[in-house]
């Protein structure tokens, strides 16, 4: 698409400029898609990636930079912002580019956010970062215009060191670095306040999807999500390091944490439970003598034969070895 051909009071045509600029850009992609990286040397490979990490945030500065300027757009479709024009015209969600626009803005507050992004030494989500976490600061009542100046220095220092999720991490912590003196108690209240907070979203929903499994989903504190997730990696790991070593293809990270949860689960001491009433907590499970005999016998798991899964014999028997179980086992003779 080329651009407008209209003559400013100079007398020249920035457009020209412009429109060879992007078609020197879409000539040099193409040149470089019609070729097979299969190909290339490893030393070119990695440079092409170093290189093209540099040209995105590079790309994305201009964007941006035309983002911040696109009030004309706006008015041009009669839309609050650009978004809309966007959402017709290029296909993208409206969402996504309100998101856009908004870190267009963001960008364009902060100078030093601004020239890493054009430098090519911050990337786009680590510009989305900065400035989320500069914006707190702005509204911090504790802050000053100095300590804003001062964190986005440091910010995007740490760009040029960390990753996106690790700036992220910095970036809630950096008026402790501003000024540690100030900053840490209030850091410390804020996060007794998260904590309190995360107490009060954790939940965990349970159900039976009635073809074999159960699905779940919740929320939890960071400090047990955390555990939570390493204790399901400890015994992920294991079952993932023997079909490596038996040369089979490795299932999907997913299923394979699953499968460690599930064995997670299996390990628990049926002692350490809590007690309700005096019992330890118990499985009940309901199976005739003839079903537990045979090697695909069926067992119901629950309170009774109406109100409970069914499970295989095999499954009942190994259930045994790793749980205190109730054996309701129907039709024999005591």
């Amino acid at each position: 698409m080329s651009l407008g051909r209209s003559i400013d009071h100079w007398g020249t045509n920035p457009g020209d400029a412009i429109d060879a600029a992007l078609k020197a850009i879409e000539f040099a992609l193409q040149e470089l898609l019609a070729t097979d990286p299969a190909y290339w040397r490893t030393e070119q490979k990695k440079d092409l990636l170093e290189r093209l990490e540099k040209l995105q945030a590079q790309q994305a500065a201009l964007k941006l930079r035309v983002l911040a300027t696109a009030g004309d757009i706006a008015q041009e479709t009669g839309a609050k912002d650009a978004s809309g024009w966007m959402r017709a015209e290029l296909l993208v969600d409206k969402g996504a580019a309100r998101s856009q626009i908004k870190l267009a803005a963001g960008v364009a507050k902060y100078d030093l956010v601004a020239a890493g992004l054009a430098e090519g030494a911050v990337s786009l989500g680590k510009a989305r970062v900065i400035t989320r976490a500069l914006d707190k600061i702005e509204t911090n009542p504790l802050t000053s215009g100095e300590d804003l100046i001062l964190a986005e220095k440091l910010l995007v220092d740490y760009a040029t060191q960390l990753t996106a999720n690790e700036l992220r991490i910095v970036g809630k912590r950096i008026p402790c670095e501003v000024d540690p003196v100030r900053f840490e108690d209030a850091e410390a209240k804020a996060l007794l306040a998260e904590e309190e907070r995360a107490q009060q979203k954790t939940a965990l929903r349970v159900w039976d999807n009635h073809d074999g499994t159960v699905g779940f989903d919740g929320v939890l504190p960071v400090s047990v999500g955390m555990r939570f997730k390493r204790l399901v990696e400890a015994w992920a790991q294991p079952r993932k390091q023997k079909l490596v070593g038996k040369g089979a293809p490795l299932p999907p990270w997913e299923r394979l944490m699953g499968q460690g949860f599930s064995r997670l689960l299996e390990t628990i001491d049926p002692a350490a439970l809590p007690r309700h009433g005096g019992d330890a907590t118990t499985i009940n499970v309901v199976i005739s003598l003839e079903e537990l005999r045979k090697d695909l016998g069926i067992a119901t798991l629950g309170y009774d034969e109406t109100n409970g899964a069914t499970i295989s014999a095999a499954e009942a028997r190994r259930m045994a070895c790793n749980a205190t179980i109730i054996p309701w086992v129907l039709g024999v003779g005591w």
